[in-house]
């Protein structure tokens, strides 16, 4: 998480090549691709915890959606 905080830093700093540019921005890509994985898979460790705890599944499809401000799918 730093290092990302410090590639924005950069990105939004000074005038770089953009050569530089680029490979910094994937690496922050790549990074802020592997933080969104360990949120997800935390979630669902979460959820499967819970639920063992409580008997039941805490937060319905509709309801994470609607939480993530997106519109629920229409698929069920």
């Amino acid at each position: 998480m730093d290092r990302l905080e410090e590639i924005v830093r950069v990105l939004e700093g000074q005038d770089r090549p953009l050569e530089e540019s680029m490979a910094l921005f994937e690496e922050g890509m790549k990074l802020s691709n592997e933080c969104r994985d360990i949120l997800e898979k935390t979630e669902k460790k979460i959820t499967v915890l819970l639920s063992r705890e409580e008997g039941e599944v805490p937060f319905s499809e509709e309801e994470k959606t609607e939480e993530r401000g997106q519109e629920p799918s229409q698929d069920g």
